[in-house]
């Protein structure tokens, strides 16, 4: 016996599989001709701002799940604001603090940091 004829399902055009690598490129295309980033800042401007500097990609060390979870929680928060009405825009930062590639370099090529020229 068919089941399939029995059971009453809802018709979708989604696909059956997502294919995320496939599908992604034009949606990215699609969120850029939008211009959908200028278009919810647009929705709120003039209004009071609220600013969270994002701190620079990875500059302590290997990628983990900690820097996953800092972007997140930095997008959610800032969306939560965008969505009180406060205007958003993306700072990305650049302070090092204390620049720890460096320091894992000189410690790395066991170099004398003391001897290292500023330049």
């Amino acid at each position: 016996m068919d089941y399939n004829k029995t059971i009453n399902l809802p018709q979708t055009d989604f696909p059956m599989r997502a294919g995320l690598p496939s599908r992604e490129p034009g949606m990215l295309e699609n969120w850029e001709k939008l211009d959908l980033y200028h278009e919810l800042l647009k929705k709120n401007e003039g209004k009071p701002r609220f600013a969270l500097h994002d701190g620079p990609p990875f500059s302590n060390g290997n990628l983990h799940m900690g820097h996953a979870l800092n972007k997140s929680i930095k997008d959610f928060i800032t969306r939560m604001y965008a969505m009180r009405g406060y205007y958003t825009p993306y700072i990305p930062g650049w302070d090092n603090h204390g620049m720890p590639i460096e320091s894992a370099i000189i410690k790395e090529q066991k170099l004398n940091r003391k001897k290292i020229s500023v330049p």
